[in-house]
């Protein structure tokens, strides 16, 4: 299982994961580290370029996710 393709049935436990393992990549404020997760195709340097400029503006910036629910492989949260 990858962040990016769940299983095709989750469990709690499985979907709560998922949504922290995106907490995880987001918090360290590493524009690499999301470039893994969610831009594999992207403009590498406009990307490094914004989130760098975001959290020099943000300096308390922290992603916090909250599992809403969840049914099959799908999975929905609050920000």
């Amino acid at each position: 299982m990858t962040e990016s393709s769940p299983p095709s049935l989750l469990t709690q436990d499985i979907a709560i994961q998922v949504f922290r393992g995106a907490e995880n990549g987001w918090n360290p404020c590493n524009p690499e580290l999301i470039l893994q997760a969610y831009a594999p195709d992207g403009d590498r340097a406009e990307i490094v370029s914004f989130l760098t400029r975001k959290w020099t503006r943000e300096l308390s910036y922290r992603l916090i996710k909250e599992l809403w629910t969840f049914i099959g492989n799908r999975i929905a949260v609050r920000f």
